[in-house]
């Protein structure tokens, strides 16, 4: 057996390495040889952090929102189990980064043929363009109700990410690695005392963490957990992930990058359980707030947020809502960002100016939201953000096939492929997204 997987193997692979991913931060946070556990994990930590922001973005708080008005504590399991779907993704997907040293749109592009990488290609980017629709919208609402901006201009103003992605990449990643955390640190500690204002049914909460098959029965209900999948399980968070683990510098060696997957699977699992916290304290406050008083008809952010002050007799309750909001939607355009570029030189390997890159894939994702909101409104903004994570949840099937039969391959992988635990483990979650999908495109085209 092979003692180490350069990042330049042909084994198992079509083609040879596209090249790095990331290539201008790849390599440049140095592990320190020798040192404890604690302070390498916190040398790891970093990356699960900015998959996490995708788990807790303003399409989350769409879909979280209207669950928890129309049907209190209910969805609860499906965003625990949506969690912990994630955390399994999220660990393979670190696996695949660090073991082959390639992304996940590289090691499709190297396995697939050019007809195949390039549809995949585009149906990443719609994918892509419906989760930034939901982030800029979402901040774009949250500067609207804090400043009174204007949608329209407040989608333009997000459009300024790029500009702040550029200035901390050039300082170093880990600046954009620290600005991502102390955003995640300021969404839960306000959602932390959005939790002690409305008082939960703690009964309730725990009730509602058992799964139901009601869930399945009820067409409404599968449309809004779909749309839960969606927001939590993200498909470009996958591409993400098995990139920014390389900005590591971990050797080539199989211990090496078998302490590597340890630490990095441990980043994404603390990572994503802040998450876990988040989007269950969304559902719990809308739940707490909204259900059984008359407003369980409540989806709009906008309307929670006019609502939550006099409900809960504070204005404190509004402004933390709102400001959670913008720092959750600005943290998710960086992290967008980054994997608009990690798609596109992947898949068709273009590589163009670091500045023209992003311009590229941020107008993108700004081109249509300025269409929606110029269209549609303040009123059409709440559907649109639910509508777009159940388009993330329909793609999602063409991100986790691949990620699971890469890492469950012994001939691309080596020694780190998945175990057969794992394998089984890891094909179940992606026979139930698909299958829920499948149900999804069922109840849609039957209710017409």
């Amino acid at each position: 057996m092979a003692t180490e997987i350069p990042t330049t193997s042909t084994r198992g692979w079509r083609l040879p390495s596209s090249g790095l991913s990331l290539p201008e931060v790849h390599g440049t946070i140095t592990i320190p040889e020798g040192a404890g556990f604690w302070r390498k994990l916190f040398a790891f930590a970093g990356p699960g952090y900015l998959v996490a922001v995708g788990y807790m973005d303003p399409g989350n708080w769409a879909t979280d929102l209207a669950g928890g008005a129309r049907y209190g504590y209910a969805l609860l399991s499906v965003i625990m189990i949506s969690n912990l779907m994630a955390i399994l993704l999220q660990a393979l997907s670190a696996r695949l980064g660090i073991a082959s040293g390639r992304d996940l749109a590289q090691a499709c592009r190297d396995s697939y043929s050019k007809p195949v990488v390039w549809v995949l290609w585009v149906l990443c980017e719609i994918a892509i363009a419906a989760c930034d629709l939901a982030e800029v919208i979402g901040a774009a609402i949250a500067l609207n109700l804090l400043f009174h901006l204007p949608l329209l201009l407040g989608v333009i103003f997000t459009a300024l990410d790029v500009l702040v992605v550029l200035f901390l990449q050039h300082r170093g990643f880990r600046y954009v690695e620290a600005l991502v955390v102390a955003l995640i640190v300021l969404i839960a500690g306000s959602f932390a005392v959005e939790l002690w204002l409305s008082r939960p049914d703690l009964a309730g909460i725990a009730l509602g963490f058992i799964p139901r098959a009601e869930i399945l029965s009820n067409p409404s209900m599968l449309y809004i957990a779909i749309g839960i999948l969606g927001a939590t399980v993200m498909p470009h968070n996958l591409y993400l992930h098995s990139s920014i683990v390389q900005t590591r510098k971990y050797g080539d060696t199989h211990e090496n990058r078998k302490e590597a997957i340890r630490f990095a699977s441990i980043d994404s699992a603390v990572a994503l359980m802040f998450a876990l916290f988040i989007n269950a304290a969304i559902l719990i406050m809308a739940a707490a707030t909204f259900h059984g008083t008359g407003h369980q008809d409540v989806a709009e952010i906008g309307d929670a947020y006019q609502l939550l002050s006099p409900l809960l007799g504070t204005t404190m309750a509004s402004v933390l809502f709102a400001v959670a909001l913008l720092c959750s939607g600005q943290n998710a355009t960086l992290t967008g960002t980054l994997a608009g570029q990690i798609v596109m030189e992947g898949f068709i390997n273009l590589r163009i100016r670091p500045w023209l890159r992003r311009l590229v894939t941020r107008l993108i994702a700004i081109i249509p939201a300025v269409i929606v909101v110029y269209i549609y409104g303040e009123r059409g903004a709440g559907p649109l953000l639910i509508g777009s994570q159940v388009v993330l949840s329909l793609q999602l099937p063409f991100a986790v096939f691949p990620l699971v039969m890469f890492t469950g391959d012994p001939h691309k992988m080596g020694s780190f492929a998945n175990p057969r635990w794992v394998k089984v483990l890891a094909w179940t979650v992606a026979v139930i997204i698909a299958a829920l999908n499948v149900w999804l495109l069922y109840q849609t085209f039957v209710d017409l």
